[in-house]
C-alpha cells in the first residue's frame, strides 16, 4: 500500500506504541545460520506481515513482538510483505529456512486462499508448522458518514433496491474486508459493486471522505473513526456486543444473524521447523498475550487475546484445518476465484 499523505487511526496507534522497527526490506532469516534449538535465538527473529503498514494485521503483530522478543531475549523485526491477499508473503515464509527465524503472522485469509487462488504455490496445512492462535478480532459494517440507510435493515433495504449504484469497499481480494463483504452480499442475497483497494488504509480513507459507499472491516481498523464520528456504524459481525463499541448492535440483533464472522490471527513458521524452536515462539506468543499492555491496547482496538490453551501449536492447526473446509464452501458458492 502506498502512503496517501493521511494517516488512519491505526498508524498512529502504531507511531504511538513503538514496539518494534520495520524493516525496509524482506530479508530470508536476517542472516542467521543456526537452527540450533538450545541457542535459538542467536539472531535476529523476522515476523513477515503479509499486508501492508499500518493495517490491522499489521498492529496486532507490533503490539505483541515486543514482549514476545523480551520472553525470547532477542530482537523481532516487523517486514511488511503485500501482494496477492497476502498470499506473496505467505509464499515468502514457506520457502524460508526451516530454523525459527522467519515467522508469518497471517489473519483468516490462510484459510480462505487455496479455496480463492488456483495456483497458490503453497498448501497451509503441508508447508507451515503452526505456532498458536493470538486474537479473534470482530469486523464492524461502516458507511460514509452521510449515507441515508439508518440502520442495518436499513441498509440491507437500500442496497436492494440500488444494487448497481451502491459501492462496497475492500482491501483487495482475500482481504478480510473482501470476505466479510462476500458474505454481506450471500446474507441479502444481492450482488454489488466492488471497489478493491491495495491495503485497509486508502479503503477507509475513502470511505471517511465520501468516495464510497460502505465496507465491512475489523474493530482494529474502524474503532477510532467510529468514536470519531468519521463513519456511520450499523453493526458488529459476532455473537456479543463489542465492549470498545457498546451501543453498536450486533448482526444478529440488527436482523442479519446470517452475517457472522471474526478475523483470527495466528503465527505460522516453514514446515520441518524443529518442534524445540516451535515451542519456544508458542511459550512467547503466550507470554505476551498475557502482558496487560497488549491486553489493554487490544481491548481499544475492540478485540481481546485468544485464551491461553488456543495460543499452541495444536489448537491453531486445528482451527486452521476446520476453516479451511468452511471457507471452500463458502467461497466455492460466491462463485469467486482469483486466477
Amino acid at each position: 500500500m502506498r502512503t496517501t499523505g493521511r494517516y488512519w487511526t491505526t498508524a498512529r496507534m502504531i507511531a504511538a506504541i513503538g514496539v518494534v522497527s520495520l524493516a525496509a526490506a524482506c530479508s530470508g532469516n536476517g542472516g542467521a545460520t543456526g537452527g540450533d534449538a538450545a541457542s535459538y535465538p542467536d539472531d535476529n527473529i523476522t515476523i513477515v506481515v503479509p499486508f501492508s503498514a499500518g493495517g490491522p494485521t499489521d498492529t496486532v503483530t507490533r503490539l505483541i513482538a515486543e514482549p514476545m522478543a523480551a520472553k525470547l531475549g532477542g530482537k523481532i523485526v516487523v517486514q511488511n510483505v503485500e501482494g496477492a491477499g497476502g498470499t506473496v508473503g505467505a509464499g515468502q515464509v514457506a520457502r524460508a529456512k526451516s530454523d525459527g527465524y522467519t515467522v508469518l503472522m497471517h489473519h483468516i485469509g490462510m484459510s480462505t486462499a487455496p479455496a480463492l487462488y488456483k495456483s497458490l504455490g503453497y498448501k497451509p496445512l503441508e508447508d507451515f508448522e503452526t505456532v498458536g492462535l493470538v486474537t479473534e478480532v470482530p469486523m464492524t459494517i461502516v458507511a460514509r458518514k452521510d449515507f441515508a440507510p439508518a440502520t442495518l435493515q436499513d441498509l440491507v433495504t437500500h442496497v436492494k433496491a440500488n444494487a448497481n449504484k451502491v459501492t462496497l469497499a475492500n482491501a483487495g481480494i482475500g482481504a478480510a474486508s473482501h470476505l466479510c463483504g462476500l458474505l454481506f452480499q450471500t446474507a441479502t442475497g444481492v450482488k454489488l459493486q466492488e471497489v478493491p483497494y491495495q491495503g485497509t488504509g486508502p479503503a477507509l480513507t475513502d470511505l471517511v471522505g465520501g468516495q464510497v459507499d460502505f465496507m465491512c472491516d475489523q474493530t482494529t481498523n474502524t474503532s477510532g473513526q467510529i468514536a470519531a464520528g468519521k463513519v456511520k456504524a450499523y453493526a458488529v459481525t459476532t455473537p456479543e456486543r463489542v465492549k470498545s463499541l457498546p451501543d453498536l448492535p450486533t448482526t444478529t440483533e440488527a436482523g442479519l444473524p446470517q452475517l457472522t464472522v471474526s478475523v483470527w490471527h495466528g503465527l505460522y513458521v516453514p514446515a520441518d521447523t524443529p518442534k524445540e524452536i516451535v515451542q519456544k515462539l508458542s511459550e512467547a506468543l503466550q507470554v505476551a498475550l498475557a502482558d496487560q499492555k497488549v491486553i489493554d491496547q487490544m481491548a481499544k482496538l475492540g478485540t481481546a487475546p485468544v485464551a491461553a490453551q488456543d495460543a499452541t501449536p495444536d489448537a491453531h492447526r486445528a482451527k486452521l484445518d476446520e476453516q479451511l473446509g468452511t471457507w471452500a464452501k463458502i467461497i466455492a458458492d460466491a462463485g469467486v476465484k482469483v486466477s
